[in-house]
């Protein structure tokens, strides 16, 4: 009966944990599912670990289909992959913290996950993707944590509940016993909510500007036609109905932009990549925007594809900001390329996002996947940004998730942000990562974003003072559990 209470508890473990990160994301699962995995963990025999990883890589293909755009023993390796980082937390626990002790005990489960999701984070191609903090989004008071400790200390309270609970139920909840360490950690739980709360009531109101953010419209490029004239090019194959397409796209974009801004946009700006040009044709492209922004008095951010057919990496994918004067203010290659396609033929940026001074404050534009490297958008609220500029590109699959991903780098850095997707979510929010709009490309015609975001409204956080602080901390904390483990074997 205890083995089938123990698998019990491990389904229904892996049955939440299916809708933690990913497709569906539920914020009560994500803590919920470490609790049950937790406690099975510590119950079967230390081989149950490999049981465990296999539950946890069934729950990570299930929830990831369509959101990883790998098929195959490619996506097969990747969950794969996934369940192994998340199964070594479940190892360390077991090793040091199995058995009831203090509450103090209950602190190696959590250091030890937000060590490996950081570290795993930072060095591997994907980024955060995955890691617990984002299932939290919309819940305002827990989200303004990020903008003291990144979104680490999210997860950190997260797997640190699994860890309470399970010493709770260690002790046979016996109240005597735990009291003293339920009222730590809600009072630790208490102070970020409390905190969080009188960050968001006290925040400043503030006058705005009003941002249009151009999507792809529908039928336009159409179907298969992008990718008809990307391959042309590479294939160094173009002719006069690849030079029709690239130029009615151009148009499509222009007069939508002009249009926007007559209806009184101050910002305009194209989606990643929207426009394709070639390199020979770049520069005069650039200068027919920096008429029309001069002409118009509105300052424009062009997400643009610039093609060199014949070179080694012959992609080029740029943020182009043009000021109301027809300056051109900042040019940005995008810094992180998604592995696969555009990693092989995107020339990468140098990895310093340009900060520009405007009438509505300071703006910065990294591009789509940059935002899930926070390390990397940090140096925009170091430089004191008060507003992210953002062309992305996104699939249907991910319509919702990474837009919200994307919304923690404005907590973190104390900055609104406009993102705007060629095909995919959109949105907009102030510096608290409340949303001012939000379009889903996929339900729309025309697919524009229309936004009054905060101008002049960034400030300086903890986050953008200590960086990444607290997570080195927990990568600390679990190399002094190793060394005083290998000090006692030794020993």
């Amino acid at each position: 009966m205890a083995s089938l209470a123990h698998l019990g508890t491990l389904l229904l473990g892996g049955a939440l944990q299916i809708l933690g990160f990913g497709r569906w994301m539920v914020a009560p699962a994500a803590w919920l599912a470490p609790v049950f995995l937790l406690h099975y963990a510590r119950e079967a025999p230390l081989g149950g670990l490999v049981v465990l990883w296999l539950v946890l890589a069934l729950a990570a293909g299930a929830s990831n289909r369509g959101v990883i755009p790998l098929k195959g023993l490619g996506y097969g390796g990747v969950v794969a992959g996934i369940a192994a980082a998340m199964t070594v937390p479940f190892l360390m626990d077991r090793l040091f913290a199995a058995q009831p002790g203090g509450v103090w005990s209950t602190l190696v489960f959590p250091v030890t996950w937000t060590a490996v999701g950081f570290l795993t984070a930072r060095f591997n191609p994907f980024g955060t993707w995955g890691m617990l903090a984002y299932t939290q989004h919309g819940i305002g008071p827990l989200m303004q944590l990020a903008s003291v400790t990144g979104i680490w200390g999210i997860d950190f309270l997260i797997t640190w509940f699994a860890a309470v609970a399970n010493w709770a139920w260690d002790l046979h909840f016996d109240w005597s016993l735990i009291q003293n360490g339920v009222a730590f950690y809600g009072a630790v739980l208490g102070l970020v909510l409390v905190g969080g709360g009188l960050r968001l009531a006290l925040a400043p109101h503030r006058a705005t500007v009003r941002v249009a953010g151009l999507a792809w419209p529908e039928g336009v490029p159409e179907s298969g036609e992008y990718e008809r004239v990307l391959a042309a090019v590479f294939r160094q194959a173009i002719d006069d109905q690849v030079r029709e397409s690239m130029a009615r796209l151009q148009e499509v974009f222009f007069e939508r932009t002009l249009r926007e801004a007559r209806a009184g946009a101050q910002i305009i700006l194209w989606s990643e990549a929207s426009v394709l040009v070639l390199k020979e044709e770049e520069e005069a492209l650039i200068e027919r925007a920096r008429s029309l922004a001069r002409a118009n008095n509105v300052y424009l951010l062009m997400g643009l594809a610039v093609l060199s057919p014949g070179a080694n990496r012959p992609l080029e994918n740029k943020a182009v900001f043009v000021s109301s004067a027809g300056e051109v203010m900042a040019s940005y290659n995008k810094t992180m390329a998604v592995p696969g396609l555009e990693r092989q033929l995107m020339t990468p940026g140098t990895g310093r996002i340009p900060v520009v001074e405007t009438p509505y404050g300071r703006v910065a534009s990294p591009i789509c996947f940059d935002l899930d490297f926070p390390h990397l958008v940090r140096q925009v609220g170091v430089a004191g940004a008060d507003l992210l500029l953002v062309p992305a590109a996104d699939w249907a699959a991910i319509t919702h998730l990474h837009q919200a991903m994307a919304e923690f780098r404005a907590v973190e850095n104390g900055t609104a942000m406009v993102r705007v997707t060629r095909s995919g979510g959109s949105g907009a929010v102030d510096p608290y990562g409340r949303r001012c709009a939000f379009l889903d490309s996929y339900t729309t015609e025309d697919a524009v974003l229309v936004a009054n975001v905060p101008a002049r409204a960034g400030s300086r956080t903890m986050y953008t003072r200590v960086g990444d602080l607290f997570a080195w901390l927990c990568v600390f904390g679990v190399a002094v559990l190793v060394v005083r483990a290998v000090a006692g074997i030794l020993g």
